[in-house]
C-alpha cells in the first residue's frame, strides 16, 4: 500500500474553484522542480544510457498511471515496471464527483488515483502520469499534485498543451526533437521560465503527422531530466511504455467491470 505523505494536499472535490486554485498554489510552492531522484536517470528504460554502460544499481520501479471512464465512474489503472518487466498491475473503481474543468483535473481524478495507489504492493521510484505537471496555470497539474502528495518523483505527459508557449514551432518535427515550453501570461510563474518541453517522441516521414508530447516535471525532477526520462521510456512508441501499458490495462479493467455489471 502506498499512502499519501502529505494528506493535507489530498484533492477535495467539494472545494469551490477559488479554494482549489489556492491549494494548487500551495502545492506548487511545495514542489521541487529540480532533480532529487533515488536512482540513476541513465538506468531508466529498456536499455541503459549508452553514455553510462554500467549504471549503478537495478533499474527503478516506474509506475504508469492512466484512467478509463465508465458512466459516472472511473477506472484508475497502475502498471509498475522494472526495466522491461511488469512487476505489478492494479486498479481501483471510483465514483466521480465533479465534471472535467480545465486546470482542475486533479480534483476530479486525483482521488481515484490515490485509491488505485493504495492497492499497490510495490513502492514506485517514479510516477509517470497521463496529464500535465508544471505546464499548468498554477504550476500544479495532476503530476505535481500526486508527486507532492506522495513526496515522490513524478512527471506529467500530456497530449495537448494546456498553457505556456513553445520556444520554437512544433509542427512536423522529427523524432527526438524537443523545445522548451516557457511561462507566459497564462502561467503563475515569471515570464520565460522553462516549465516543461514539447517532445517529438515519434514521427512518420509521411502523413499522418504525429504531434509532440508535452512533458513537464511533477516533483523532484527538473524539466531537462523529465524529457530525458520520457525519451528513455517511449521505446519506439509515441507514449512512454508505462503509461501506454496503463492505458491498455485501464481499458481491460473497464471491460471487466462492464461485463460484471451487465452479467
Amino acid at each position: 500500500m502506498v499512502d499519501p505523505v502529505r494528506p493535507a494536499y489530498l484533492p477535495d472535490p467539494a472545494l469551490d474553484r477559488d479554494a482549489m486554485e489556492a491549494l494548487q498554489r500551495d502545492i506548487a510552492d511545495a514542489a521541487r522542480f529540480a532533480d532529487d531522484l533515488p536512482f540513476d536517470p541513465g538506468s531508466v528504460g529498456i536499455d541503459p544510457d549508452p553514455r553510462d554502460p554500467d549504471p549503478s544499481g537495478d533499474p527503478p520501479l516506474v509506475a504508469g498511471v492512466d484512467q478509463a471512464f465508465l458512466d459516472d465512474r472511473v477506472v484508475s489503472a497502475v502498471v509498475v515496471r522494472r526495466g522491461d518487466e511488469v512487476i505489478e498491475r492494479t486498479y481501483a473503481l471510483t465514483d466521480l464527483s465533479i465534471p472535467y474543468i480545465p486546470g482542475l483535473l486533479a480534483f476530479r481524478e486525483g482521488g481515484p488515483i490515490v485509491d488505485a495507489l493504495a492497492t499497490l504492493e510495490s513502492e514506485p521510484d517514479l510516477y509517470v502520469l497521463d496529464g500535465s505537471g508544471r505546464i499548468h496555470y498554477q504550476q500544479a497539474g495532476i503530476a505535481v499534485h500526486v508527486g507532492v502528495l506522495f513526496d515522490a518523483p513524478a512527471v506529467g505527459v500530456a497530449k495537448s498543451l494546456l498553457c505556456g508557449t513553445p520556444e520554437a514551432s512544433v509542427d512536423g518535427r522529427p523524432a527526438g526533437w524537443r523545445t522548451p515550453i516557457v511561462a507566459d501570461g497564462s502561467v503563475d510563474a515569471p515570464a520565460g521560465t522553462a516549465i516543461g518541453y514539447a517532445y517529438q517522441s515519434r514521427q512518420y516521414d509521411s502523413s499522418p503527422v504525429i504531434n509532440p508530447l508535452y512533458v513537464s516535471p511533477g516533483h523532484r525532477v527538473s524539466s531537462e531530466t523529465t524529457v530525458d526520462l520520457v525519451a528513455a521510456l517511449c521505446d519506439g512508441y509515441k507514449l512512454p511504455e508505462p503509461t501506454r501499458l496503463a492505458d491498455a490495462y485501464a481499458d481491460e479493467a473497464k471491460a471487466e467491470v462492464a461485463d460484471d455489471r451487465d452479467g
